[in-house]
């Protein structure tokens, strides 16, 4: 009995060491873990549903955080509101450049500070959108059906345009997002949309800029971003590839979110996981044996291998000539409008943006997802920020 009591003494704590240890090494080589820096406030996550909207929800979240930051509150902001004064406008360009110029339900960024000059903006509870007997919303029945008259409306067979057309366009997008909320009442105060962007927004619309990097084009000098939902041919300052990302950096650490327009499209964006990556085969780091195993394998099998993501790996390192090659090849495209309000790091090392996103909450993080350096430098198309969000030396160089 003495023996085997002595016997355990010797084994037990060589078998909890070891136990010990292959749990932690469990925990590390289990999916992606996350250790976020640093979260900036923003308002509850929305869903566009099945609406080309996203736009219009990713600016006005982040237009929400400005609030906040600002100390002017949580406030829910109409996302239908925007649209509406969007189409709206949209027709009539539409119709001024006989069809030459894209129409949808898609939009960019410069679009709410657009509209919030020229109309303003009203909260949710003011205007929701959604007069077509739906709880979400589902545009396809809508953008069709606007499109197709416009398009009516321009090939003219009565050879002159008639002086109602904008009234009927107004009646169509009207029963289906509701009449334009000329006042409303919002918390025992009575505004327009005019003065409630003044009065409670409270926001300057000309602080905020967007920024892009492309080589087409000089740096530190405007362009006209080439993509079909810049309908307003508004223009974004150029930077270089490295100050895009020391920009994002510093303004987040400054306490400023950032609207955030990219190309999800990309096979190395796992919603479901909560992780946008872009991994590259980690072929120095491979044993003989395992290098030869993938070099042995298909493009398919290699294609799932690498996207396959059951836990961080190596990431392909992003250039300012990869970059431009994707945008001149529609490889990387004006996809997706969403809401970086913060930074993380996986439990390699790797830095990460945590992104807010539009598609509801039922998802592995509620709503929002981790996406890493080389995502971003890679698949940003542009984003907004705040002009005092901008460290010195690039606004001298913009001459801001």
């Amino acid at each position: 009995m003495k023996q085997i009591f002595i016997t355990l003494l010797i084994v037990l704590p060589t078998f909890l060491i070891q136990n010990t240890h292959a749990q932690k090494r469990n925990t590390t080589e289990e999916g992606y873990v996350f250790k976020e820096d640093f979260r900036l406030s923003t308002t509850e996550v929305e869903n566009q549903y099945r609406s080309g909207t996203c736009w219009s929800f990713s600016s006005l979240s982040f237009m929400e955080s400005e609030m906040i930051r600002t100390g002017k509150g949580n406030v829910n902001l109409s996302e239908m509101f925007v649209v509406n004064r969007c189409y709206t406008d949209k027709a009539e360009f539409y119709v001024r450049m006989h069809g030459h110029l894209n129409f949808g339900g898609g939009g960019a960024f410069h679009d709410i500070p657009y509209v919030m000059k020229k109309y303003g903006l009203v909260p949710e509870e003011a205007y929701k959108g959604l007069n077509y007997g739906t709880e979400k919303h589902v545009h396809g029945e809508i953008d069709n059906i606007l499109k197709n008259y416009v398009d009516a409306i321009i090939k003219n067979k009565n050879k002159k345009l008639s002086p109602v057309w904008k009234k009927a366009f107004t009646s169509i997008l009207e029963s289906y997002l509701g009449a334009y909320p000329e006042s409303f009442t919002y918390k025992g105060k009575k505004y327009t949309p005019k003065t409630f962007a003044d009065k409670v927004v409270g926001l300057n619309p000309d602080d905020y800029i967007e920024l892009s990097s492309f080589t087409h084009h000089p740096y530190y000098s405007k362009f006209i971003l080439e993509v079909p939902d810049n309908w307003l041919y508004d223009m974004v300052y150029n930077i270089k590839l490295d100050e895009l990302e020391r920009t994002m950096d510093f303004a987040l650490k400054k306490g400023y979110t950032i609207a955030w327009g990219a190309d999800v499209s990309h096979k190395g964006f796992k919603y479901s996981k909560g992780v946008a990556v872009i991994p590259e085969a980690d072929i120095e780091n491979m044993s003989g044996l395992e290098q030869s195993k993938w070099e042995k394998m298909s493009s398919k099998d290699k294609e799932n291998e690498l996207y396959k993501l059951d836990k961080p790996g190596k990431e392909k390192k992003i250039t300012k000539e990869i970059r431009q090659e994707a945008f001149d090849n529609y490889s990387t495209t004006d996809d997706h409008g969403m809401h970086i309000i913060g930074i993380a790091h996986d439990q390699k090392g790797t830095k990460y943006y945590i992104v807010k996103n539009s598609w509801g909450t039922n998802q592995k993080y509620n709503g929002y997802f981790y996406a890493s350096k080389a995502f971003i430098l890679m698949q940003t198309m542009d984003i907004m920020l705040h002009k005092d969000a901008i460290p010195e030396d690039i606004k001298k160089k913009l001459k801001l």
